[in-house]
């Protein structure tokens, strides 16, 4: 049996490669290596409010995923990238009810949004990450800031002008309209003031 390799969800950033999509950048725990999966918006969203602990006004898709396998004493034990053709990488979620185990076959961005959720570990193989590795390296040689840098500065600068108050009432607004991305900057501002979110 191929050994399998741990992995960490490190976040999820705009596609370089596919307009109107988003990169879920997974890497290795103990190296360097990260791999890059191209996921759609819905995804996207389900991953990044996860991440940035936001919780949306009502159950979404994955959510509920999760409620419903715990409802009836389901659990998700892991999450499997087997393999990659073409680009598209395949995924198993391993399940346990008590007395059997079965594994299902997924999306491998809808396995992952759901492992979040539960906890459980994300492994790979080692040819994956041979074939879709890469080693992101740091930006030293460049003083010049990228134009996502430049929209987070313009950012941080507006939410700095705006009184708590009015940063809550955004900040539900956002999450009203499942704007996640935007819900999680003015969070980090309220966070830098030490409100309780």
């Amino acid at each position: 049996m191929e050994k399998r390799i741990p992995l960490k969800v490190y976040g999820i950033t705009i596609s370089q490669v596919e307009t109107g999509a988003y990169a879920l950048i997974l890497g290795e725990i103990d190296g360097p290596r990260k791999i890059p999966i191209i996921v759609g918006t819905p995804e996207a969203q389900s991953i990044v409010i996860q991440l940035e602990h936001i919780t949306p006004r009502r159950p979404l898709t994955h959510d509920l995923f999760q409620t419903f396998s715990q409802a009836f004493g389901i659990r998700l034990l892991e999450v499997y990238i087997y393999k990659m053709v073409a680009g598209v990488f395949y995924a198993e979620m391993l399940f346990d009810n008590g007395e059997r185990q079965v594994k299902i076959d997924s999306r491998t961005s809808d396995a992952i949004a759901v492992a979040l959720r539960v906890g459980c570990p994300i492994y790979t193989t080692e040819l994956i990450l041979q074939e879709a590795g890469v080693i992101i390296e740091g930006r030293e040689d460049s003083n010049e800031p990228t134009e996502e840098e430049e929209d987070e500065t313009t950012a941080i600068q507006q939410f700095q002008s705006l009184s708590t108050d009015e940063l809550n009432k955004r900040l539900q607004e956002a999450i009203d309209d499942e704007n996640y991305e935007y819900a999680s900057k003015i969070r980090d501002e309220l966070k830098k003031r030490g409100e309780n979110i």
